[in-house]
């Protein structure tokens, strides 16, 4: 914790900042208004000690100062006994506490943890709120597939350390569970986990999305404003698609990880963050590299310690654990049962759209489930979308030439030679679009993926 002491007796700052250092609290002391701004327009506080009767200005000046330039430090105002109604007025006009000289220093030190604390609390409600409807980590990190119960010896032994983790695996497979469970069994799991889908984000926006900016740095920057860098507090960052981030903000991600300091758009000074980087691709980041598309520097950054999630495929165990999680999350009151021919059919389909498909597989079988029982004819495959995908997919001969029913026939290379996954799902979901006149929802709902999926695979093949 950081706190500023505004009071223009020396006496009074003095002892305050001693005896603020001797709980671990850190501290620095203004004599006047004026002084507190500058130091308030230069630095960042978990809170403020301001006394209501100052050389230059009163404290309610600097309070409405503090209120116009959108700083969120909480402020606790302090006064002479005959100054009570007018500290209570402050209360009225933004401050978060006040006590009366001369006041027992133990009280003002429940107080301030009481407030900082409250704050946040505050972030971590606010870094939801950012970055709800970004990827959420809808699906939890079950199973016994050995691959999976490497993951988790593996976040074991890094859970407890704040070393930098580079989770790869492919569109739906649980990287950002992944991620939640390195926060949740870490030492600062009661800290917010704040999460940004870089793909997700306009270019132009995304440098306040990280990094915050001041009143006034731009055209509707109405008031200053935190980035997720700070929300995150000590707890952690999760960058997702971090393959996507435009070269220029790689750069200045590259200085934070470097200082552990960020500036605000439109700001003068560096704010100390503390927060854990955990970034998720489901690109070739060593490819990008060698394209000249990623920073080498920032890649080996990143790639501290690499977890890798398998695709669903990889896991087929696994699956009839998630699906009973998902089918008893969504009915809870009448969960149904899978039958054995509906079981199979799931252990023996790819899942090229992995848990985030296999999710939407099963909410669809329950809108067509009618008796507590979901049988093989309530799965609905999509088997037209995946029969592209589903043979390169499991290993098996190519199905070049397969199609979505009303969809161009995918072509296999001129020479005869198998072509690649990637030109597989290129050419369907190119197809899909044509199909569709470019409605990106209606493609993503005949190939039976998430619009979310078509969104990163048209941006990856360049199909916009």
């Amino acid at each position: 914790m950081r706190v500023l002491i505004v009071d223009d007796e020396h006496n009074i700052r003095s002892s305050l900042q001693k005896y603020l250092g001797l709980e671990n609290i850190r501290s620095e002391g203004a004599e006047s208004g004026g002084a507190a701004m500058d130091w308030l327009s230069r630095e960042h506080f978990d809170a403020v000690i301001l006394d209501l009767k100052l050389p230059d200005k009163s404290g309610h000046e600097v309070l409405e100062w503090i209120q116009s330039r959108g700083i969120s430090s909480p402020v606790i105002m302090i006064s002479a006994h005959g100054e009570i109604a007018d500290a209570v007025e402050s209360l009225k006009n933004g401050a978060k506490d006040y006590l009366v000289k001369p006041f027992d220093p133990a009280e003002l030190i429940i107080r301030l943890r009481a407030l900082v604390e409250n704050r946040r609390r505050e972030y971590v409600l606010e870094a939801a709120r950012r970055t709800e409807g970004q990827g959420r980590g809808e699906n939890l990190l079950l199973g016994n597939s050995p691959g999976i119960l490497r993951i988790g010896q593996q976040i074991d032994k890094i859970a407890g350390s704040d070393v930098t983790v580079l989770i790869t695996g492919e569109s739906g497979s649980g990287k950002e569970v992944a991620a939640r469970e390195i926060h949740r069994r870490g030492p600062h799991s009661g800290e917010p986990f704040a999460a940004v889908n870089i793909g997700g984000i306009h270019e132009g926006l995304m440098e306040s999305e990280l990094f915050g900016h001041e009143k006034g740095a731009f055209t509707g920057a109405a008031n200053r404003r935190l980035g997720l860098f700070e929300l995150a507090g000590r707890g952690c960052l999760f960058l997702d698609e971090i393959g996507e981030m435009p070269m220029p903000l790689q750069v200045k991600l590259l200085r934070v990880l470097q200082e552990r300091k960020i500036r605000r758009l439109g700001g003068v000074s560096d704010i100390p963050v503390n927060a854990r980087i955990i970034s998720a691709t489901n690109r070739d980041l060593e490819a990008l590299v060698r394209e000249g598309r990623f920073r080498e520097d920032l890649y080996y950054r990143l790639n501290v310690f690499r977890v890798n999630v398998p695709p669903l495929r990889e896991r087929r165990e696994d699956i009839p654990l998630l699906a009973r999680h998902f089918l008893d999350r969504k009915s809870p009151k009448s969960s149904p049962a899978l039958s054995p021919e509906a079981r199979e059919k799931l252990l023996n389909y790819p899942f090229p759209g992995n848990i985030r498909e296999l999710e939407n597989i099963l909410e669809r079988a329950l809108i067509y489930c009618e008796d507590g029982l979901i049988r093989e004819g309530d799965i609905d495959l999509h088997e037209g979308a995946s029969a592209a995908l589903k043979s390169q997919a499991a290993g098996g001969p190519e199905a070049a030439g397969s199609a979505p029913e009303g969809l161009p026939p995918i072509h296999g290379a001129p020479d005869g030679a198998p072509v690649s996954l990637d030109e597989m799902e290129k050419q369907a979901i190119a197809g899909a679009l044509a199909k569709t006149g470019g409605n990106r929802t209606r493609a993503a709902e005949m190939l039976g993926v998430s619009r979310k999926t078509i969104l990163n695979k048209i941006k990856l093949f360049g199909l916009e």
